[in-house]
């Protein structure tokens, strides 16, 4: 028997909360619902859901700073933001935490239920292409600390946020071959939108200026096609 996915929603405003977990389960899936911040990382270790969707703003701790200690060891779980907010930063605050999708307020119901679905199959997909990292790896002169996303040179250590430390996760995985964005944009965001395609050049920048003490590790760019780690 196929055991239904679980979801862990943290949404404070419970009628919204209610509404949306009556959507989930008419899906078919599962769904625990809280509605306090303090609860939320609790919750996730106890019930080890599938995919959590988390309002921004909640009482006691907020969706970012849930989503930051998920991250610390776990990088696969898909995390939907919920926010009244919209600008830019806003948007990019919710991926650099970790997050894989980010929903404004109103939204639709029926496009949270996709978007669900999408990152429970991307996830699942992605999970068995590629060996899981753990501990350091070596990049030229440089280790990567994969689990405390932490870069290593010369003595001096530099922490990653979560999106940069999954960017380089994944160059790594996929070192010395070529990365189609697709596929990169997939394996770190959970999606190939166009925010998300314009986040991705921001992070590979950022790598760049990172790696640059080592003239033997590079990042190219293949244009139109993709990126490839050289190490």
């Amino acid at each position: 028997m196929i055991k239904s996915p679980k979801i862990l929603l943290v949404e404070d405003e419970m009628a919204l909360g209610n509404i949306i977990a009556d959507v989930l389960q008419s899906q078919s899936f599962m769904v625990v619902h809280i509605g306090d911040g303090t609860q939320a990382y609790l919750s996730y270790l106890e019930e080890k859901p599938d995919l959590m969707i988390l309002d921004v703003m909640l009482p006691g701790e907020s969706g970012l700073a849930i989503a930051q200690k998920i991250r610390i060891e776990d990088k696969q779980t898909p995390i939907i933001f919920l926010t009244a907010r919209s600008m830019p930063q806003d948007l990019l605050d919710g991926f650099e935490s970790g997050g894989n999708d980010y929903l404004k307020k109103p939204f639709d119901m029926d496009e949270l239920v996709v978007r669900v679905k999408v990152l429970l199959n991307h996830n699942r997909l992605l999970e068995s292409a590629e060996p899981k990292l753990s501990g350091t790896v070596e990049i030229g002169e440089y280790r990567y600390d994969v689990m405390r996303l932490v870069l290593i040179h010369a003595g001096t250590s530099r922490q990653l946020t979560a999106r940069e430390g999954e960017a380089l996760k994944v160059l790594y995985q996929f070192r010395n071959r070529l990365l189609t964005r697709k596929h990169f944009l997939l394996q770190v965001w959970g999606d190939d939108d166009f925010f998300s395609s314009r986040s991705l050049d921001v992070y590979i920048s950022r790598l760049r200026k990172y790696l640059k003490t080592d003239p033997m590790v590079q990042i190219i760019n293949h244009r139109g096609f993709g990126y490839k780690l050289i190490c």
